[in-house]
């Protein structure tokens, strides 16, 4: 389902060159539930862009699907993005001009989804994040962790056949935390495939693989028991 072949990411300075990733060599089949980990700076974001397609490797090939995806024409990007692909990002990247209940509804608009079905699968997401009272409130007048559970219901909310997910529990307390792993779970349970960046040891265990990324290499591939 997603290949990466020999990816390379760097930067060239004046007198050297500085390699984010180097070599990656990496495979994720339908269904899987990636972890991947590393300290800061090693990489992981970086790689979960590239997957993306947010951003563009130095040197090497990804494929989608067989579909090799690095010269894509924007059009086709943002048909992935629409209908394949869900995104939670660190940063939240909430539309701060709209409401709660406007940010989770957007993805489904871009999908084309009725009205009537947009409101009733919106309004699952908030009873189930408890979002229910906020619902009316701008992503300004809402907590850093609040921001987060409506990025996440904004990712999950089209059901996408891919979900990437960067650090998704580092704004939340561990009661939140461990409701949007359980949540995250489920999907996986129904088909969806997961790749987490995170650097809670206990949360990567709730994915079937863990990659451990070091210095832009991947120095560990261990499937979780």
């Amino acid at each position: 389902m997603i290949l990466l072949k020999n990816i390379d990411k760097y930067y060239d300075s004046k007198f050297q060159r500085t390699f984010v990733l180097k070599g990656i060599d990496l495979e994720v089949n339908q269904g899987e539930f990636l972890s991947i980990m590393g300290p800061s700076g090693s990489g992981k974001s970086t790689m979960l862009n590239i997957i993306g397609l947010l951003d563009q490797p130095s040197a090497g090939e990804l494929f989608l699907y067989d579909e090799p995806v690095l010269n894509l024409k924007e059009k086709k990007k943002i048909d992935y993005h629409r209908n394949f692909m869900g995104f939670i990002f660190q940063a939240y990247h909430l539309i701060e001009e709209m409401t709660v209940y406007e940010n989770i509804e957007t993805p489904l608009i871009y999908k084309g989804v009725k009205g009537k079905e947009r409101k009733a699968m919106v309004a699952d997401l908030l009873d189930r994040f408890n979002m229910v009272a906020k619902k009316d409130l701008f992503p300004t007048q809402l907590s850093g962790g609040q921001q987060q559970l409506v990025g996440v219901a904004r990712a999950i909310v089209g059901k996408p056949k891919l979900l990437l997910a960067d650090e998704p529990t580092g704004n939340l307390h561990s009661s939140q935390g461990e409701m949007i792993m359980d949540i995250l779970k489920t999907l996986n349970d129904e088909g969806m495939t997961i790749i987490q960046v995170t650097h809670n040891e206990k949360f990567a265990n709730y994915g079937k693989r863990i990659i451990r990324l070091e210095d832009g290499l991947i120095r560990g591939d261990d499937l979780v028991n």
